[in-house]
This record gives C-alpha cells, sequence and structure tokens, in this order.
C-alpha cells in the first residue's frame, strides 16, 4: 500500500483491508436470463392451484399460451446462441458443443418445425450455459474477466464504477501446466537431451556425519565420492559441470550420479517448475542445455505448441476461427505426445482439462468510498469469529504435531521431511475430524450469539447488539499459520440505482468467506492486475520479514490448478521443497525439508532452516491447514430451513432450504404446462422467492433458477430427476439469489449492468509480527 493512503481500517477494530480489491462479475449482462421468464406465464399458472381442473377450457387457454411463450423463448434462445461472443465462450468451455448442439438448434425454426424432445433439449443447452454466463460471478476468461478496484475514503460515496473503454481491458491466453508437462515426458526420452539435465538430491534425504538418511530407513553410509557428488545436485549443475568443479572425469561423476539415483537419494528428470507460463520455464531449461542439436530439436517441438497457442490468441472472440485454433493445437499436441489432447471430467482431475485457457480483464474499474467502508462494520464480527477457528484448528494440529514430533525425536534430531512424511495426509490424519468438531462448536457459539428464535424466516439485530457477544465468545488474538493472517471475504451490493450508490443508500450481502486465504494471491488474479508491484507492495506491508513458504503440488484434485497457484512469492521469502520439487531450482532462497530442523524454541515447533533462522513449524504446512478450513466458516444454525440473518444493513446469511426430491412431485410430469404450474405449487408450499440458486449433489456447481421462466423450471426438474434417480433420500439445497438480476449496479460504457461482487482481502492486525498499519 502506498505511503500517501491511510490504512483501510474496518470499522470494529482487529482487522485491515487491502486497498485493492476485485471486481468479480460475468461477461454478459443480467438482464438476459429475465427474457426468459414469459411476461404475464406466471400469473396465468398461479389462477391454477392445487386441485385445480387441469382439462377444461381455461386449462386449454393456458396451455395455448405457454406454448406460444415457448415459442418466443426459443427465438430468444436463438438469438442467444447466435451471438459470436456466446460462441466464442462455448468453444472456450466445451467446443463440439458447437457443432453438436448450437448448429442444429440454430437450424431448427421455432413455430414451423415440431418442438421435438431434441430442440428442447438444445434449448435447455443454452440456457443452462447462459445462466452461468449473466449471473455467476465466476472468473475465467473473457465471460467472467477479473475487475479491480480501490479504495477512497475521501469519497463519500459507497461505490463509483468507470466502466472504461470496451468490456476489455486485455486478454491472454495461457498453457495448462499438465500440457506442458506431458510434452516434457517425450522430451524426457531424448538421451542426449537428458545428460544435460541437472540431477537432485530428493527432498528428503538428508546428508549428515558421513551417512544419507531418508524417513523410515535407517542412516546409509555413503563413500566419499557419493557425498561430494551428492551435495552438488542442486538442480542446477549438470554432471559435467560438477566434474569440472570436483576436477573429476564427467563419466566417472555421470557414474556417481547413476548410483545416487539407483539409490534413491537423487534424481534426474525434466520437471519443469509450477509457473504461470510453464512454456516459459520449460524454454528456460532447454535454452541452458550445451549440445545444440539436442537443443534446437527439443525446443523445435515446444514451439509448435508456442505458435499454436499463439494461433489461438489471434483467434479472438471468432467462434469459428478459435474452434479451428484449438483443433489445430489439439491435433498437434497430440502428434508430439502420443496422448488425449483434452482430460476427461473426474474426481482425480484438476481444473484446465484443456491445453490452454484463458483470463481476461475487464475495462471497468470501481472505487469504493467512506460510505461503504461504514455499512462493513458487522463484516467484522464475523471476520472475528473466523480467526477463533483458525485459532483453536491451529492448536489442535499444534498438539498432534507435537505428539509425532516428540516420538521421532528419541531417535534424533527431527527434520521437516521426515515430519511431513510420518504425518501425512497433511496437516495430520485426524485434521478432518478435528475441523469438524471446531465447526460445530463455531456454529453453537454462533447459537447463543445470535438467539435463533425456533421457525425464524428472517433474524435482525445491530452490531451494538451483538458486539459484546461476539467479543466473549470469540475474541482473542490471531494465533495460527501465515495464511491464518488473510480473509478473503465477497460483498455483494444492492443499489436501487446511481443515485443511492453515491449516497451511499445501499444494502450489502455478505457471499463466501474465504478463511486463512488471500485469494487474490492467486496467478488468476495477480496476472489480470494492470501492476503486480501493487499487490507485492500490499503483500509486503503484511508480512515485512521473509517468509517461508511450503513447495506446492503443480495440481490437486478439483480445486488446485495452474490458474489457483500463489503468485505473490518475493525474491526475499524462503521456499521449502517436501515431497514435491515443484520449484526453479535456480531461484535462492530454496532449502529441501531434509535441510531444516525442527526445534523446540521457547515452548513452540519451529522450522530452523540452514542459516539458523526459524519459522512457526505451522506455516511448512500452511497450505494444507488453509485447504481444511477455507470454506469451514459459518453462522447459520443447522436445520432444514434457516432464516436470513442480517445485521445493521448487511446480511451476513441468505434464507436457504434443504428439500426432499422425494416431494417435489413436479418433477415426473411430462407434460410442459402441468409441470410449471405444479413447480409453481411447490415453489409456494416452502414460500421460496422468485430467484434462487440450486445446489445438487448430482451437478457439478451451483445454477439459477427463476420461478417464473418454464426452461429454468424444466432444468429443475431434469436435475432433481437424476438426483432422485440416484438417491430417493436427497435434498435439495437452496438459497435465495440476492441481490436479484433486477438489482445490478456494475455498467459497462455501453450502459449495460451485469452482476457482481467485491472480493476484499481482510488482514489480521492483532497478529504478532503483523505489518504497522
Amino acid at each position: 500500500m502506498s505511503d500517501e493512503h491511510a490504512a483501510v481500517l474496518l470499522p470494529g477494530g482487529g482487522w485491515r483491508l487491502w486497498e485493492q480489491f476485485a471486481l468479480r462479475g460475468p461477461g454478459f449482462p443480467a438482464d438476459g436470463v429475465l427474457r426468459l421468464a414469459p411476461p404475464g406465464l406466471a400469473e396465468a399458472a398461479d389462477k391454477f392451484g392445487p386441485g385445480s381442473d387441469l382439462s377444461g377450457p381455461e386449462w386449454q387457454d393456458f396451455t395455448a399460451e405457454l406454448a406460444e411463450a415457448a415459442v418466443t423463448t426459443a427465438r430468444h434462445l436463438q438469438e442467444v446462441a447466435a451471438q459470436p461472443r456466446f460462441q466464442a465462450a462455448l468453444a472456450w468451455q466445451n467446443p463440439a458443443i458447437l457443432r453438436t448442439g448450437i448448429a442444429p438448434f440454430l437450424r431448427w425454426r421455432p413455430g414451423v418445425d415440431s418442438r421435438s424432445s431434441m430442440p428442447r433439449q438444445r434449448e435447455e443447452l443454452v440456457a443452462h450455459y447462459w445462466q452461468r454466463f449473466c449471473v455467476k460471478n465466476d472468473t475465467i476468461g473473457f465471460f467472467g474477466p477479473v475487475g479491480w478496484g480501490h479504495w477512497d475514503q475521501a469519497a463519500p460515496e459507497a461505490v463509483t464504477v468507470h466502466p472504461g473503454e470496451g468490456f476489455l481491458a486485455a486478454q491472454e491466453v495461457y498453457f495448462s501446466g499438465w500440457a506442458i508437462d506431458a510434452l516434457a515426458k517425450v522430451l524426457a526420452e531424448d538421451a542426449d537431451l537428458m545428460r544435460w539435465i541437472p540431477p537432485r538430491r530428493v527432498s528428503f534425504a538428508r546428508i549428515a556425519d558421513g551417512t544419507v538418511r531418508v524417513p523410515g530407513r535407517p542412516a546409509q553410509p555413503a563413500d566419499a565420492d557419493e557425498l561430494a557428488v551428492l551435495e552438488r545436485c542442486d538442480g542446477t549443475r549438470h554432471t559435467a559441470a560438477i566434474a569440472a568443479e570436483l576436477g573429476r572425469d564427467t563419466d566417472e561423476v555421470a557414474a556417481v550420479v547413476d548410483r545416487l539415483i539407483t539409490r534413491r537419494w537423487a534424481q534426474r528428470r525434466l520437471d519443469v517448475p509450477a509457473a504461470t507460463h510453464p512454456d516459459q520455464a520449460l524454454r528456460a531449461i532447454l535454452e541452458r542445455v550445451p549440445d545444440q542439436a539436442a537443443r534446437e530439436r527439443a525446443l523445435s517441438r515446444l514451439a509448435v505448441l508456442e505458435n499454436g497457442r499463439d494461433a489461438v490468441r489471434a483467434a479472438g472472440a471468432d467462434a469459428t476461427a478459435l474452434t479451428a485454433a484449438i483443433t489445430a493445437l489439439e491435433a498437434d499436441f497430440a502428434t508430439l505426445t502420443d496422448s488425449e489432447a483434452q482430460r476427461a471430467k473426474g474426481e482425480r482431475t484438476a481444473p484446465c482439462r484443456g491445453l490452454v485457457y484463458s483470463d481476461a480483464r475487464r475495462a471497468a474499474t470501481a472505487t469504493a468510498g467512506a460510505g461503504l467502508l461504514a455499512h462493513l462494520e458487522p463484516l467484522q464480527l464475523c471476520l472475528t469469529a473466523a480467526r477463533w477457528m483458525t485459532n483453536r484448528f491451529a492448536d489442535l494440529i499444534r498438539d498432534r504435531l507435537r505428539t509425532v514430533h516428540d516420538r521421532l525425536r528419541a531417535e534424533g534430531p527431527v527434520d521437516i521431511a521426515a515430519l511431513w512424511l510420518h504425518t501425512l495426509p497433511s496437516p495430520h490424519p485426524d485434521a478432518g475430524a478435528l475441523i469438524d468438531s471446531v465447526q460445530a462448536e463455531l456454529r453453537a457459539k454462533w447459537s447463543r450469539v445470535l438467539d435463533v428464535p425456533p421457525g425464524a424466516r428472517s433474524v435482525r439485530a445491530t452490531t451494538a447488539e451483538l458486539a459484546d457477544a461476539v467479543r466473549a465468545e470469540f475474541d482473542e488474538p490471531g494465533d495460527g499459520w501465515s495464511l491464518a493472517r488473510y480473509i478473503s471475504p465477497d460483498v455483494l451490493v444492492i443499489a436501487d440505482d446511481e443515485a443511492a450508490l453515491a449516497r451511499a443508500d445501499v444494502d450489502l450481502v455478505l457471499g463466501e468467506m474465504h478463511c486463512a486465504l488471500n485469494t487474490m494471491g492467486a496467478s488468476l488474479f495477480v496476472h489480470q492486475h494492470p501492476d503486480r508491484d501493487e499487490l507485492l507492495a500490499e503483500t509486503t506491508r503484511d508480512f515485512p520479514a521473509p517468509r517461508l513458504l511450503p513447495m506446492l503440488p503443480k495440481e490437486l484434485p478439483l480445486k488446485w490448478s495452474t490458474r489457483s497457484r500463489p503468485s505473490l512469492e518475493r525474491p526475499q521469502d524462503h521456499y521449502i521443497a517436501l515431497v514435491d520439487q515443484t520449484g526453479d531450482p535456480h531461484r535462492p532462497r530454496t532449502v529441501l525439508g531434509a535441510d531444516v530442523l525442527v526445534e523446540d524454541r521457547a515452548g513452540r515447533l519451529t522450522a530452523v532452516l540452514p542459516d539458523g533462522t526459524g519459522h512457526d513449524l505451522l506455516d511448512v504446512y500452511a497450505n494444507t491447514l488453509t485447504q481444511r478450513v477455507m470454506d469451514r466458516f459459518t453462522l447459520r444454525p443447522e436445520g432444514d430451513h434457516t432464516p436470513r440473518i442480517t445485521i445493521d444493513r448487511m446480511v451476513v446469511a441468505r434464507e436457504t432450504w434443504q428439500l426432499p426430491v422425494s416431494e417435489a412431485d413436479f418433477i415426473d410430469e411430462k407434460d410442459e404446462a402441468g409441470r410449471f404450474v405444479k413447480a409453481r405449487h411447490w415453489r409456494r408450499r416452502h414460500d421460496l422467492p422468485r430467484f434462487v440458486f440450486i445446489v445438487s449433489p448430482t451437478e457439478p456447481r451451483p445454477f439459477y433458477v427463476d420461478f417464473d421462466s418454464p426452461v429454468y423450471l424444466t432444468i429443475l426438474a431434469k436435475a432433481a430427476r437424476r438426483l432422485a434417480r440416484k438417491d430417493p433420500g436427497a435434498r435439495l439445497r437452496i438459497s435465495e439469489m440476492l441481490p436479484t438480476p433486477e438489482q445490478a449496479w456494475l455498467t459497462d460504457d455501453e450502459g449495460r449492468r451485469y452482476t457482481s461482487e467485491l472480493r476484499f482481502v481482510a488482514v489480521d492486525t492483532t497478529v504478532t509480527g503483523a505489518g504497522e498499519s
């Protein structure tokens, strides 16, 4: 944060907000989905209450009205499907759909050709993607571009929008890490190339007193040649360089390296460091190879993929050109690697299933003023409770790690590598049960604070009324791991119009709370910011001293990929390799886990680097700790229904329902008119709002439903039917959509309105050693 700006302190104390925040929103206007709700049709349907005659003249008139509305809706969906930008978005998501679904749908003539099963399925296909592109605040590609904003506390407004010029300020195409790894695997079959790839000591092999020790095995003696070579296997020296340094024959040293690899103390692999631009990381490795023929042979193969990526970038939003470029790139990849160019969906598949992906920055920016900051005071209550949650989890994990450490310490000094391998799955085998118990206690504490009356639909309170109870239940200084200093909340703004924004006459909604995590430090955000140094300056304010950062695996199922890798590391920070050696060995301040000892300093286990500096042991486990807690904050009571909870002008919990799919009697109704009417009966029985998001265990992500829209109710019916077949006792989780599409305020330079949310980074200022506010 620059010196000329005052710290953005959250009302209530204990937390500071980054001056920078993310402005998240989709790539298509919010009113796009509203066109799929035919005017007057819902009111006409509601004339037929439960038990009404669905066969008489009035019913026939209604079915005719619905059929006419369905034709109009189909034409709207064809207009959507014909949009070049919509087709380009599909080309990024699933290009085959353009040929198998969109092209035949556009050839179909609503009102002339029959609305048989297949055209209806294609209508639903377009409507399903359309809801995601219009009302889901995802961050991906030009249909979910990252926007940016900053605080100006001198401004009285809540939020001011600066539309910018055009829709996008920047767009880039990136390789998925797995694609470049696949190429590296093929290149590694070239023996002439591999003899120039530097060997590396494995991260868990410790050299001490003339022996090499790996966890779980007795120390093994090593001769002088082995030790001398192993000490130089740091991933930066090829075998010939090691030989020159030792004054030895290259072939002799190569034989020693082979012996070290056989003993599993070292490895020589063409490993591409984890990076936002893995192609550039591979190119850097290859360009260091002295053998010109081997180097150029490998670089020429990489260039094939780079040229294909450049063609994808050049295609822009032209769906035809984009599809052709992606198809050509996939063909080249398959030829080069003899492997599939698209990873199948599955439990073990991380995001970024395609060879390349795109991220973008929207032209619109925002300024948040004092009027918004004043309304954020209730957020401090939630952050304080979240800090308590991370503190408790940290305490429990510290106890477990202490037990394992003390057991290992009985056999001699303990290094990080040994402790890590003895506590898998990280951070500890008990971690799942421990966070479950902490979350249960968190709910119990909030239950005492809020004292929600049984059966309440909504609960209102003020910060002043709750502050003492929150302090009594939760208030304590931060004492977790490094990342626990951060919480990234999503805040949505409800305003009637621009004038309301200007006079700060707004209501707020708390979306997700990403605990123990600075989500804006992920690659997908950092590399769409116009000035990465500004984000690094914010980081240095929070951590003036060097940090100890664990070297992370390249991917984890479902959540972790190239796009989400942390990207705010600084030269002064230390990286520690645990099991996965995914960092660049040429980066200074990188150590192996086996070289970092665990010692008790002042009653707390400490990771001690080779230079003698110490860091809290939990910092080594920071990311695995965060994975356990990041989505566990809640203040909702448990139950099939939870009320809307509002503190001051902030909704801190939307109203939710968990409804048995077996009681959704409309899902098996084959007649379109009958299904629409019965779905509205079901809505009224449970008093659901018009706009909702629904989570089904059989669907990959939440989806939007408008109860005034027959096509979205059909999508709901089919999703519920799939769930009922799989598990008749399952429940649909439903939450009110707030704000609604009608309350969108983020505009572009043509005045179109988009749903949006502000993602802040909150920094715990109670932590010892935190940067000065």
